[in-house]
Order: structure tokens, then sequence, then C-alpha cells
């Protein structure tokens, strides 16, 4: 477990409120009720003989709740709108596992059914299929390949569309569309992450997008798939998926912003110390491929950003050390990063654990630093009694004839 300190693990007492730093004083508060059920038939909705889930996680992006004894939560809304539900283990949704609520006070009922989830299976790393009908090709064939191994889940760590960032409305729409149709397909679960090029017009200069278009930045985004940041157990081990791409006046850098950060602890808080925790992210929190690189000094993106008169790396995560220091007490394997399009493997030594961090390469074709060309694929983690192995990296194209 990260650092030598004692974590005392927060009591999750039903219904309890973790946290509501964006209520504003004097405010009225809307607020969503509902409630976290058994779905025994698994046909989405709650009938007579269905009973309420006690103690499941419940948040609206920034509050954490859990359920009472009949499974019931109240959570404020939200400026996002966004309410969802962390997966137990044990259990999986039935249906989509958020509610859009900014429009509705109406209560929402989430529907779990019981599943039996092995101490051993095997879950798919991937990241940027930059998806448009140009290349669509790539994410359909890596469905192919997936389905035929029968993973667990399959998570997919951002930049799902090409250059939504510099895209008019019409087109990042047509491309969100396109790729939530494809992931629709896949046979397990698919569970996503936004990239920087998942975020909608912030390349303002190019896509001429006024900040003021419902859709701009991560909107889009959310309305596709959902929170950009949550988290669910599967097999005894807890996966945190979260948006590690802020937007600055050109383009976008690597960060997770304090609101998550807040929300980060307060998921953590109901995570048993001794639980596998993954998180997976796009752009990562460490990387040598861009040493491999060298710097590069482009006028949007070049590799350093200043941000409130603070020089810091654009394609890390500035405040790495942040989120070390939330996950410290806890047992923290395995960090998954992307956006380098190059599968990478990391290790540190942390007080007795080693932390992995390791990137995917990406879907949508190889990537190339001088003579290093590395082949686009993913990799298929097993894990084992909450112990990940290192990986097997597949590759989604065939080797070249000369090499076979």
């Amino acid at each position: 477990m990260i650092g030598s300190r004692r974590f005392a693990l927060a009591t999750a007492i039903a219904g309890m409120a973790l946290g509501t730093s964006w209520r504003r004083a004097g405010a009225q508060e809307a607020v969503v009720r509902g409630v976290v059920f058994v779905d025994a038939n698994r046909n989405g909705v709650r009938d007579a003989s269905e009973h309420g889930l006690r103690g499941v996680a419940v948040s609206n992006q920034e509050t954490v709740v859990v359920t009472d004894s009949a499974g019931a939560f109240e959570l404020p809304v939200s400026p996002w709108g966004i309410v969802f539900v962390s997966e137990p283990n044990g259990y999986k949704s039935v249906g989509a596992y958020w509610r859009n609520v900014a429009s509705s006070n109406a209560p929402i009922a989430f529907a779990l059914r019981a599943e039996a989830q092995p101490r051993t299976f095997t879950f798919v790393d991937a990241s940027d299929p930059h998806t448009k009908p140009e290349t669509v090709d790539r994410i359909r064939r890596f469905r192919a390949m997936v389905d035929s191994l029968h993973p667990a889940f399959t998570i997919i760590a951002g930049d799902l569309v090409y250059d939504s960032m510099s895209q008019q409305d019409s087109t990042a729409t047509s491309f969100f569309e396109l790729v939530h149709s494809e992931i629709a397909k896949f046979a397990q679960p698919v569970w996503t992450v936004p990239g920087n090029h998942d975020h909608f017009g912030i390349i303002r200069s190019r896509s001429h997008v006024d900040a003021s278009n419902p859709m701009f930045g991560r909107r889009m985004y959310q309305h596709w798939f959902g929170p950009d940041y949550y988290s669910f157990t599967y097999g005894g081990v807890h996966f945190i998926g979260m948006n590690s791409v802020q937007r600055d006046d050109s383009a976008y850098y690597g960060r997770i912003d304090s609101v998550q950060m807040a929300w980060l602890s307060r998921d953590l808080a109901l995570v048993p110390p001794s639980e596998p925790v993954v998180t997976f992210m796009h752009i990562p929190l460490l990387s040598a491929w861009w040493n491999m690189l060298g710097y590069i000094d482009m006028p949007l993106v070049s590799d350093v950003v200043h941000i409130n008169g603070k020089t810091d790396y654009r394609h890390t995560v500035g405040n790495v050390q942040e989120v070390l220091h939330a996950l410290e007490g806890h047992n923290y394997p395995l960090a998954i990063g992307a956006h380098t399009h190059a599968a990478e493997r990391l290790s540190f030594q942390s007080d007795g654990q080693t932390i992995r961090f390791e990137q995917s390469s990406a879907i949508v074709g190889p990537a190339q630093a001088g003579p290093m060309i590395v082949p686009s694929g993913f990799t298929l983690y097993t894990v084992h009694d909450g112990v990940i192995d290192a990986g097997k990296f597949i590759p989604l194209d065939p080797p070249p004839a000369a090499s076979r």
C-alpha cells in the first residue's frame, strides 16, 4: 500500500453525503432522489417483489452518498446534471449506470443484477481509435478481436473520436454518433474516459466554437457517454476512470482538477485499504515516450504549458504527486494511461509497493520515434485474486509478410 501513515477508512453510513463544496451560500438547492434495487428478472423496472440494495455508492461527480437500508439515496443536482451509480462488487447495471437529471426532478431508479464475478478474470485496455468515417474500420477490427477473447470488460482510455477539438458542431456530433454506435456493438461492457480529442471545440482558433455552446468542452462527451470520471468494482478490484484533460487558451494540458480531486478522495473513502485500485485516464500520470520524441515546440501544443504563472508539462498530469497522495494508504498497483500512441511500461517502488504506470498503443495506427516503430494494438490483462499480471500486448495488424 502506498505510504506508511495510517489510513482511516471512512464509515459508509447509509445515505451520508461526502462533500458539497460547490453549493453557493443561500442558493435554493435542487435535489434528485432515487433508489438502487436488485433487478431479479432483469427487465430494468422495479417490480413489487424486488428489494432495494443498501450501501451502494451514488454520485453527481462531486458529492458521494451511499444508499440506505431501502436502497434510497438523495443528492444535490450538480452543475453537470449527471448522477451515476458506482457498480459494486458482484453486481452489474441493467441498462445505463448513469442518468442526466438536469431537466427533470422525477425520482430515478438504478437497476442492478447479481453477477458472478470470478476472482480470476481478464480485461482489455486500449485507446485512441480516433474514430471518423475514414478510420472506423480500425475500431471494427478491434471489436472483432476483443469479442473473440471474451474479457469481462474493455477499457478505451480516450480519443474516441478524431479531433472534435477543431471541428464544427455538426462534424463533431457525427463522429461521436459513429463511435457511440460502434461501441454499443461490443459483446461485453466497454468503459470509456475522454481524451483531448473528445473535448469539443476547445481549439477555438480552428473550431470557431463559442464557449457558450451547450456542447462545448467535455459536455459533448458527457452527452454521449455520461460522467467523465466515475468508478466501479469488479472481481474484488476497484477501477477509477478519470478525466485528465484540461483546456487552456490554445488547446489542452494534463491535470486532474480540484473538483475531481475532491471527488476522488470521497470515492476512495469507501474503498477498503487492501482492495486493489486501478486508475485509467487519457493523458498519463507519467511517461518516458516524450523523452524518446525529444522536445516539441509546436504553436498550439508544445511540450510545456504556462498556467497561472507556472510552467508545467502538457502531455502528462501536472499534479501527479497530488493524485498519488490521494491514493496513499491504498493498494495501488496499476495506473493506466494513453495519449502517447505507444505501448509503454514504467514502474516505481513506493514504500514497499511497486506502482506500474502503463500506456496502451493506438487503435488508429502505429506510432514512430526515429527508428522506433510501435505497432497498433491493445493489452489483455489477467487478474487472479487481486493480482494483475504484466499484460499481453496484442497487435491489431498482422506482421509484415517478410517477418512471418
